[in-house]
């Protein structure tokens, strides 16, 4: 059978142009997202993770020299294809060497928090790459609902985005709750502390729980400490004082997701 015709994409060539000053934003700006009800993913791994997930982009966008790279079925599954000129590629992106290819994507709808799901917590952890990673260890082992309470940096910020390698399009986000939002799912809560705890590798873990990772310098809140029904601390027989919380988020959801 004969190839489809690719679809006739736009070309811009203007700073000036309305849609090259939104991309902009979403692309540079922390927030954007949450105004423009839109998130921008560059590079190849992002856009192709996004479309295994049978996710449709609003707009391709695609630097000029780029263009007869671009696979007719990634033209085929967007709205519409914009072509920029390489220079203006590069003064939207964030990225020290831009991925000359980007989507813009809906936003996803707002949900409440399910109870009885496998979940994460995100207690005011404000580093965006410690966020995304957390993002990536909750969707290989399984936990597939995160919630992020008021102080966390924005899930659908492109730093975030980035740090999460595609595992936002494998998990139910939802952002902005207090720990009321939380209590209410009736999840048993799992807590990590480097100071008080049952040791994480003898204690038997709830199954479904949710999993609280709290704040860089803080900690977890006093009310989910409070609440916890259990509260861990993981083994460091070389006898640092603490551990990322990414790298201890890693730890304990691999341990929780392990045969009993």
């Amino acid at each position: 059978m004969p190839e489809p015709e690719r679809s006739q994409p736009v070309r811009v060539a203007s700073r000036d142009n309305p849609l090259v000053k939104q991309l902009r934003r979403l692309a540079r700006n922390g927030s954007a997202y949450r105004k423009l009800g839109q998130f921008w993913i560059e590079g190849d791994h992002l856009c192709r993770a996004a479309l295994e997930r049978q996710l449709r982009p609003s707009t391709l966008v695609v630097a000029d020299s780029h263009v007869s790279r671009v696979p007719l079925s990634w033209m085929q599954a967007a709205v519409r294809t914009v072509v920029l000129t390489d220079a203006l590629f590069e003064g939207i992106s964030a990225l020290e060497s831009p991925g000359r290819i980007g989507f813009v994507l809906e936003l996803p709808a707002l949900a409440d928090p399910r109870a009885g799901v496998p979940t994460v917590v995100l207690d005011r952890i404000q580093d965006a790459g410690n966020v995304g990673s957390i993002l990536r260890s909750a969707a290989a082992f399984g936990f597939r609902q995160v919630l992020a309470l008021q102080g966390t940096a924005g899930l659908w910020s492109p730093k975030v985005l980035r740090a999460g390698m595609g595992a936002h399009f494998a998990l139910d986000l939802v952002e902005g709750l207090d720990a009321a939002a939380v209590l209410a799912t009736g999840l048993p809560l799992v807590v990590t502390s480097s100071h008080q705890g049952r040791d994480l590798h003898r204690t038997q873990l709830p199954r479904p729980c949710a999993w609280v990772f709290g704040h860089e310098g803080q900690g977890v809140g006093p009310l989910l400490m409070e609440r916890a029904e259990v509260a861990v601390q993981i083994a460091q027989p070389g006898g640092e004082e603490s551990l990322n919380v990414a790298a201890a988020a890693a730890v304990c959801l691999y341990e929780s997701c392990r045969p009993a």
